[in-house]
């Protein structure tokens, strides 16, 4: 089968095999802003036009494709779900002359405003094998960070951060980032942000001191962007159930070692999960009945 993550950013195109190895394996940033007219069928054509024609005919793809902004909008399915919830739900696109699907995303309606997620979905439904049966709680961080309750083996609900976000607009459209200047990540710095992050005054003053403290030579320029993660990591994870015995973390190695990195600070038990797993999500979505 051909199994597609597609985001905002980049399009991730896997060939698999009957048991769900990984054949080939392609990536480009053909996000689905990037794409000019909405031709997400060329843009797919680019990618994995050669493995259709060498006669693959499982298509399935997942993420912000499957948005509004995307190439056909799949609609949400509710929590708690697990990978035959999404296969019974999946999206039909027309391409070349077959039919493609995506798999849809998930809403939590538990917290009384409603919560969604798209793309993270089948990344968990890739790692939750490696976790067995039981409770977990996984953190998915990213541009919008997720909290997510597993019970066994199904995805009970979850919450979102717009953590990845509000730290690039800090730092490219606000006075925080004026004395900002880049470099290598500053352990120490981060650190030292996350350690504010559990002291009395909340997250709108402790932003602040991410300018004082450069304005008074306490940090260099460099390792300012690195408080500032560290500031907005902590305070995400000082709103989360400090209660799970273990966190599993899920994500892109330089962004889950941040993560990692805060956990531990904080004295929590954590663990890096597979960041490949849309893959296997997709693969075991595709082979769920339906």
């Amino acid at each position: 089968m051909i199994a597609v993550d597609w985001g905002t950013s980049s399009l991730r195109a896997h060939r698999l095999g009957p048991d769900g190895k990984v054949l080939e394996k392609r990536e480009a940033p053909l996000g689905i802003l990037q794409i000019q007219g909405g031709d997400f069928a060329a843009a797919l054509e680019s990618q994995a036009g050669d493995w259709e024609a060498a006669g693959e005919t499982t298509i399935l793809m997942s993420g912000m494709i499957g948005s509004r902004q995307g190439w056909s909008e799949a609609s949400y399915v509710e929590c708690p779900a697990g990978a035959a919830d999404l296969a019974r739900r999946l999206h039909p696109v027309a391409w070349r002359g077959k039919t493609l699907r995506i798999v849809p995303g998930l809403v939590d309606r538990s917290g009384g405003v409603p919560d969604v997620m798209r793309g993270e979905e089948t990344q968990l439904v890739g790692a939750l094998p490696a976790l067995g049966p039981g409770r977990h709680t996984i953190c998915l961080p990213g541009t919008h960070s997720k909290w997510v309750r597993v019970e066994d083996g199904r995805i009970a609900g979850f919450r979102t951060h717009m953590t990845g976000e509000v730290f690039a607009v800090l730092k490219q459209h606000s006075i925080l980032g004026r004395l900002m200047s880049e470099g290598p990540d500053d352990d120490a710095a981060f650190g030292a942000g996350v350690d504010r992050a559990r002291e009395a005054g909340g997250l709108l003053h402790h932003l602040f001191g991410a300018r004082t403290r450069g304005l008074f030579d306490e940090l260099p320029a460099a390792s300012l962007s690195s408080y500032l993660s560290g500031l907005l990591i902590g305070h995400e994870l000082a709103a989360e159930d400090a209660r799970a015995a273990t966190v599993h973390v899920l994500g892109a190695p330089h962004l889950a070692r941040r993560y990692l990195q805060a956990l531990e600070r904080l004295g929590r038990s954590a663990a890096a999960l597979d960041p490949d797993a849309a893959a296997a999500g997709l693969f075991r979505i595709a082979s769920s009945p339906s």
